[in-house]
């Protein structure tokens, strides 16, 4: 909508609360957000980017986009890399970034690859391979196995999760590594919360035709007034309500869900609850911002 002539600028969302156990750690100009179950391990590398800090010019600011968008030029990605990985400890360190396909494909590396590989997550114990997965509103998850020492990081929009991805990674820590699933500490980062993430409602017969608990990561736009959500599923004809055209959906509710189904203790699973598109001035959101929205980098690392 356009402002009219003396109209006053909208006011910048409050900057979001970090609250234990996440922190948010400055180096340099960069802001980086961090788990402190991650910090207590000294062979362990990680962190997840924010917005400040970058050379890339977005809105009229310099910003942190760390992946290859049509906005912006390579050479401002690779120094923005540079400066995400030199804050998180990391700059020599071969960076294994995914082409992200949205789907439920997961890559075990010994080595770095020669050439990007398509798929949405990637595990690893070899010391010195720094994981990452890029986000603007989808969920970035960091697995990490203590007594394995054994590293992954998954990319879940809803049609990863859908797929079930997480839990797939999962498996794929235990058939890979001998990893213990009650064992696995996880790590979820910011991502588009329910509070704006509408999707159709024809995701809801998706959803609940592959998780028994699907209703409770759905919820109707409402006015505070109207009965339980969802209801409507629940309802027989005649004379019952149409569905709703839209509903909103909780992602990060969703791979939490996959997580304890995959024999992850509650303790061990922390969510961040920060929604990217409610804070723009610290995350990208494709939804707030659309295609000239930047990516964050959600990356995990065994040290050398």
């Amino acid at each position: 909508m356009r402002r009219k002539a003396g109209q006053p600028l909208p006011r910048p969302a409050a900057p979001p609360k970090i609250a234990k156990p996440w922190s948010l750690r400055s180096s340099g100009n960069l802001k980086i957000l961090e788990l402190d179950a991650f910090k207590k391990l000294t062979w362990l590398i990680h962190g997840f980017s924010t917005v400040p800090g970058g050379v890339s010019e977005l809105g009229g600011e310099k910003v942190l986009n760390l992946s290859f968008t049509d906005w912006d030029s390579p050479e401002n990605v690779l120094a923005n890399r540079k400066k995400f990985q030199t804050a998180l400890g990391a700059p020599k360190f071969p960076l294994i970034a995914l082409k992200q396909i949205h789907s439920a494909v997961i890559w075990p590396f010994i080595a770095a690859p020669k050439e990007p590989c398509k798929g949405d997550a990637s595990l690893t114990k070899t010391p010195g391979l720094l994981l990452g997965v890029q986000t603007a509103d989808c969920v970035p998850i960091l697995l990490v196995d203590p007594k394995k020492r054994a590293v992954a990081a998954v990319h879940a929009g809803w049609r990863g999760t859908l797929a079930r991805i997480l839990e797939k990674t999962v498996g794929e820590l235990h058939a890979h590594f001998n990893s213990n699933p009650s064992d696995l500490l996880a790590a979820i980062g910011p991502s588009i919360g329910s509070c704006c993430y509408e999707v159709g409602a024809e995701l809801v017969i998706q959803f609940s035709s592959q998780f028994a608990d699907a209703a409770d990561y759905f919820d109707e736009p409402r006015s505070g007034e109207e009965p339980n959500p969802l209801q409507w599923l629940n309802m027989m004809p005649p004379g019952h309500q149409p569905p709703p055209k839209n509903v909103r959906l909780d992602l990060p509710k969703a791979n939490r869900s996959q997580l304890l189904a995959a024999g992850l203790r509650e303790k061990n699973i922390f969510s961040s609850g920060l929604c990217t598109a409610c804070h723009p001035s610290l995350f990208f959101s494709y939804r707030k911002q659309g295609p000239r929205s930047g990516r964050l980098l959600s990356a995990i690392a065994r040290k050398l």
